[in-house]
């Protein structure tokens, strides 16, 4: 259950990185503009030891989203592609204070 719950927030991230190469910022993805996704690739990175802890505003941008929408990106293969470490992903609403959905 803990895996899934890491691949699904880690999908979160991968969508920051390929949306933020998309040509118009008002484009979202599971009430997350490109901007938004990418204030919180920082603290899933997979090449960054430590990673820091997410930002408060990654944190609101992450309470506004559509978190089970994100779950249903958990396993996109383009996680490895845009250095995102999954289980950093996943940890993510937990760091923020926020439920991630029981069916993740």
């Amino acid at each position: 259950m803990a895996k899934r719950k890491t691949v699904a927030l880690a999908a979160l991230l991968v969508l920051a990185v390929a949306l933020a190469a998309a040509p118009s910022p008002a484009h979202a993805v599971c009430d997350m503009s490109n901007d938004d996704f990418m204030v919180c690739q920082p603290a899933a990175a997979a090449t960054t030891d430590p990673t820091p802890d997410p930002s408060a505003e990654c944190c609101a941008t992450l309470g506004k989203a559509d978190l089970k929408c994100l779950c249903s990106y958990k396993n996109s293969p383009w996680l490895s592609l845009y250095n995102i470490d999954p289980k950093r992903a996943m940890e993510l609403p937990a760091k923020c204070g926020l439920t991630t959905p029981p069916d993740c």
